[in-house]
Parts: C-alpha cells; sequence; structure tokens
C-alpha cells in the first residue's frame, strides 16, 4: 500500500485518492521506465543499434518494479536513479545495455515533475469545471430570489442569490483561466545530457542534425509540444 501512496501528513487529510495515486513511488517510477522507453525509441529511430525486442521487454515491465532491490541497491551506490536503472536491467537483461543510454538523471527525474505536475492540473481542471458548473446552476435557480446586498458590512441596495453567485463564479472562471494558462506554458525537459549541452549525445551519434532531433521526438512521445531550449541539469 505504501508504494501506492504519496506519504505526507497532510494526504489523508486533504488530498484525494486521485492525487495520492498520482504521486505515488509506483506513477513516479513507472513514469521514469515510461521516459526510458520514450529514449530508447527515438534513439532507435535515430540509427542507434537497438532493437524492437528489447523496446518491448522494457515496456512489457514498465510497473514491475521490485523495491526491495532498488532499496538495497540504493544502499550500495548512494544514487536513486542508478538503483532503479540496475533493477530496470535485472527485468530487463536484453535491453540492459541501452537503458538510460546517454542521458543524465534529471532527464528521468524533472521530466517526471513535468509530466505529474500536468496530470495534476488536470485533475484540478476537471474538478474545478465540475464546481463552476454546479455554481452556475446554483444561480439560474436562484436568479430571482431577493436578497440584501452590502459594502463596507452594511446594508446596502438589494440584489438576488443569483446574482451574489456570479461574483463566486466569477473568481472561479479566472481560476480556470490560470490554470488554462498554467498548462499551455508547460514544457518538457526534453533530454539534454549532463550539463546539458548533449555532447554525451554527440559522442553517441557524432551527427548534431540527429542530436537536434531528440528532444521533439521525446516530448512527442511524451504528450507535450515544447521542451526547455536549454538546461543547466546537474550543474551543482
Amino acid at each position: 500500500m505504501e508504494n501506492n501512496q504519496y506519504v505526507t501528513p497532510l494526504s489523508g487529510r486533504y488530498a484525494s485518492q486521485e492525487m495520492n495515486q498520482l504521486w505515488s513511488n509506483n506513477s513516479k517510477y513507472s513514469t521514469w521506465r515510461k521516459l526510458w522507453v520514450a529514449l530508447a525509441e527515438t534513439e532507435k529511430e535515430l540509427g542507434i543499434d537497438i532493437t524492437d525486442e528489447q523496446i518491448e521487454e522494457m515496456k512489457q515491465n514498465i510497473n514491475q518494479i521490485d523495491y526491495d532491490i532498488v532499496s538495497n541497491r540504493e544502499k550500495e551506490c548512494r544514487h536513486d536513479v542508478m538503483a532503479h536503472v540496475y533493477e530496470f536491467g535485472q527485468k530487463c537483461p536484453n535491453a540492459k545495455p541501452i537503458i538510460h543510454l546517454g542521458a543524465t538523471s534529471c532527464y528521468v527525474t524533472d521530466n517526471t515533475d513535468v509530466i505529474l505536475i500536468e496530470k495534476a492540473l488536470q485533475i484540478i481542471k476537471q474538478k474545478l469545471i465540475n464546481v463552476i458548473n454546479n455554481l452556475k446552476e446554483f444561480a439560474l435557480k436562484n436568479r430571482n430570489i431577493t436578497c440584501l446586498g452590502y459594502t463596507h458590512f452594511q446594508p446596502a441596495q438589494l440584489t438576488t442569490v443569483g446574482k451574489r453567485a456570479t461574483l463566486w463564479l466569477q473568481d472561479l472562471i479566472e481560476d480556470l483561466e490560470e490554470l488554462e494558462f498554467v498548462q499551455s506554458h508547460l514544457k518538457l525537459l526534453g533530454c539534454k545530457g549532463t550539463t546539458g549541452t548533449q555532447e554525451s549525445f554527440m559522442k553517441l551519434f557524432k551527427d548534431e542534425e540527429k542530436v537536434k532531433q531528440i528532444d521533439g521526438k521525446i516530448a512527442e512521445k511524451m504528450g507535450f509540444q515544447k521542451v526547455y531550449a536549454v538546461s543547466r541539469t546537474n550543474l551543482y
């Protein structure tokens, strides 16, 4: 159960089941594996010697995570991503040599954060739309019910319950517009290599034009249209 839930003191009190599952270990680390599949598919498309069998083996094991192996390996290597690469390689012996090929840790960690944030915003958006719709129905139903308006906490002119509800509704619509603005500007990190220069991919492909295609191909596979032009991954 622990690996199906995002653990925080507030999660049981305030978070929905959808959000708890979205930010769980299983969701996070399976997304890492989906990113590794997208990377392998992209590298194969651009000419690296990767087989369909290796990619299929990875796909078949996206959700097969042995957390005991990961934990024990991380104690040895003191690196969470490499611990998961190791465990994934145990599940996928044929694909082991090409898992995470040319990438840096931030390829899976940062891209996964963006992916989960986008999914979280979508959950919030749907709930917000439902609230807006319910409040709209409330406003229409009560548009002719008279009530007292207030200004500076003092009684003012008459208004209606429906009109009062439209004021709350307007705030929620503005929230929705802001949420959609954030969604429309989300970008994937892409795959920039260890210092953001893509040098590791230049060594791998020895072809600048192919390297330039990597980010866009991975973004498309993960459902994004935009990527950051530059990054500073692992520059501590």
